[in-house]
């Protein structure tokens, strides 16, 4: 099993380039993983509680829950994927039945910052984004699909994400294999990327 990867800045594009990543190849050989479904369970903690959860922070990720259920796929063991709620912040009792593919594809802002786990990488892939624009896409995003409003979205980004971003993620760059330019001129490296996954699937 190739397991990949895939950091960079909230907002950078990461799903953008997993997206390209994945065109044209078999989608019964390539696995998702997202690290947003893995924030820790919140059950103790009142909604007003979870809301001021630094989230952007690695101590926020179960990362001991995403480490044996990468081995477990590696063992080609189906795990049961948590789901995440945004809106509650806090897992849902739903899960995501995940079967082992020739491929895996971890994606998430805080995955490099974890020892552990970057071990358990092939390849660590890093997309580039300017903070600008990051922060545009993250408005978009938080706006439209989790309900926030503006001003609640650009108090987090000045006191939480931003620092949070040029502490734990801006360094990880340096354990990337491939930085990615969030740009027009990604596309020689996103080739690469699948030129590699192409050679795995075809083992």
């Amino acid at each position: 099993m190739l397991i990949i990867g895939i950091a960079g800045g909230t907002g950078s594009g990461k799903t953008t380039v997993v997206h390209q990543i994945m065109n044209e190849l078999p989608s019964t050989e390539v696995g998702i993983i997202s690290q947003d479904s893995y924030y820790k369970e919140t059950n103790n903690l009142s909604y007003d509680e979870r809301t001021k959860i630094n989230f952007d922070h690695p101590r926020a990720i179960d990362f001991e829950l995403l480490i044996q259920h990468l081995k477990d796929l590696k063992a080609g063991k189906v795990i049961d994927q948590p789901i995440y709620s945004f809106i509650t912040h806090n897992r849902t009792d739903d899960t995501i039945s995940t079967h082992p593919r020739k491929v895996m594809i971890v994606e998430g802002i805080l995955i490099f910052t974890n020892p552990e786990i970057r071990e358990l990488f092939d390849i660590k892939v890093f997309v580039h984004a300017d903070s600008d624009e990051r922060l545009i896409r993250r408005l978009k995003r938080d706006i439209a699909e989790r309900g926030r409003d503006m001003e609640e979205v650009l108090t987090r980004y000045q006191t939480t994400l931003k620092p949070m971003h040029e502490q734990f993620i801006e360094p990880t760059k340096a354990f990337a294999d491939i930085i990615i330019p969030n740009d027009k001129y990604n596309t020689v490296a996103i080739d690469v990327v699948r030129a590699v996954i192409n050679q795995r699937i075809e083992k």
